[in-house]
């Protein structure tokens, strides 16, 4: 995965500045979540090309970004500078942060590269302080289901599948696995890491999305679409006997 966005991770970034689904909804639905982090120590866990690293910079929140993709990274260095705290880290490895860092941990669409997503939960529920936020945005398992249905697959709605698919960005392609899961495991999931849900969200998309793709929405008279989910997670304090 990691030499997969090294391979498209020019083009990834210039997608990301456009694209519907990134900059007019995943991104000011997250930042809409987060709320006010000004003074807050927040991870941006899978920052990719750190377009919500910079916002949550702009908001003046103490941040820090992870990624697996130093292709990835450097095109966040461009983005909010050299002196950025910015780090190549793998999700699925322990991260390099002593316990109780944070106030927040942003994970955008990243917990769907992982197979299991337990180890993962439980490194960011170590390094939130007691009480901090696990904020997360992942595909809907109902749009991936339906989507694979209409167009002739066989995906199985229950259970973990992994999901390949051809990336071709900015001249460049690469493979991307993905991990589909159904609703109650990504829940059952963050219960068994120790957080407990505070909100689940299916937002609109951004305003502007409006006027910027008409054609998206003329059959859509709810103005709204399927696409991820968001969940606001909060890390229980440790109950010691």
């Amino acid at each position: 995965m990691t030499q997969a966005y090294d391979t498209i991770a020019e083009g990834y970034a210039a997608l990301n500045e456009t694209s519907l689904l990134n900059e007019y909804y995943n991104r000011p639905a997250l930042l809409g979540l987060a709320g006010d982090v000004a003074g807050r120590r927040v991870l941006d866990a899978g920052c990719g090309s750190g377009p919500i690293l910079s916002d949550l910079c702009e908001r003046g929140a103490i941040v820090s970004g992870i990624d697996s993709s130093a292709g990835m990274l450097e095109q966040a260095r461009q983005r909010v500078g050299v002196d950025a705290d910015l780090s190549v880290a793998d999700l699925a490895d322990p991260l390099p942060f002593p316990d109780d860092t944070f106030d927040d941990v942003i994970a955008s669409q990243v917990l769907h590269y992982l197979e299991d997503w337990a180890p993962t939960l439980a490194e960011f529920r170590r390094v939130l302080k007691p009480g901090g936020r696990l904020i997360v945005s992942e595909e809907h398992p109902s749009a991936t289901f339906l989507s694979d249905r209409l167009s002739g697959g066989s995906a199985e709605y229950f259970g973990t599948h992994a999901r390949t698919e051809e990336w071709t960005l900015g001249g460049k392609s690469a493979q991307l696995t993905f991990w589909d899961r159904p609703l109650h495991a990504m829940t059952d999931a963050f219960a068994d890491a120790g957080f407990r849900i505070v909100s689940i969200s299916e937002p609109p998309p951004a305003a502007a999305a409006y006027e910027r793709f008409p054609e998206e929405f003329a059959a859509r008279p709810s103005g709204r679409f399927l696409a991820f989910l968001f969940f606001v997670l909060r890390a229980e304090p440790a109950h010691h006997p």
